[in-house]
């Protein structure tokens, strides 16, 4: 039976939330860097539920000062 609510779900679907604008701007390998260092910290919190965007913001920081940190260092003569 379907609804008269266009816009109601039907039960046991979910509708996944909009990406946030932060991660528009990487490349696949970016944020594939942040997601495995946002598991990292996850494991290392003892696997701690409820906390993935705190999990996801600090990965990303860490990555991108990784990434700044590597682009400072000047390349060595050939």
């Amino acid at each position: 039976m379907k609804s008269k609510n266009p816009d109601a779900q039907h039960v046991g679907e979910r509708s996944l939330p909009p990406e946030p604008e932060s991660m528009q701007k990487y490349s696949d390998e970016v944020r594939e860097r942040i997601a495995k260092k946002a598991y990292e910290l996850y494991e290392q919190r003892g696997r701690q539920a409820e906390r993935d965007v705190e999990d996801w913001l600090k990965a990303e920081e860490l990555v991108r000062k990784e990434m700044n940190d590597l682009s400072a260092v000047p390349s060595l003569p050939k």
